[in-house]
């Protein structure tokens, strides 16, 4: 029996029972999944630097999505906060590096 203790997708459990094995799962408070959700954005980008596909991008964007939840945003409003900083600061499109401001 191996030990996880982490965050994990709604459909793991579902997912695991499928292939003919057990597991124990315990439902926390948002408080508690915050904690847990933070330990695994740190996860997930982690995995994205070091394997850098579309895969991981999507993992840590979901982690990212849940935690806007928790504090109450939708996916939408992070989405549109974001639009709304892009178009007034601009993304990362350029590669800008600031070095000394005078």
């Amino acid at each position: 029996m191996k030990i996880y203790d982490k965050l994990i997708r709604d459909r793991i459990p579902e997912i695991i029972e499928v292939s003919g094995k057990k597991c124990e799962v315990e439902v926390v408070s948002d408080e508690i999944a915050l904690d847990y959700l933070y330990m695994k954005l740190e996860e997930e980008t982690n995995e994205l630097l070091e394997d850098k596909n579309l895969e991981e991008i999507a993992d840590v964007m979901e982690v990212l999505f849940a935690i806007a939840n928790k504090y109450g945003y939708s996916d939408e409003d992070v989405i549109s906060k974001r639009n709304d900083k892009k178009k007034s600061r601009g993304g990362f499109k350029d590669n800008l590096i600031l070095k000394n401001v005078y």
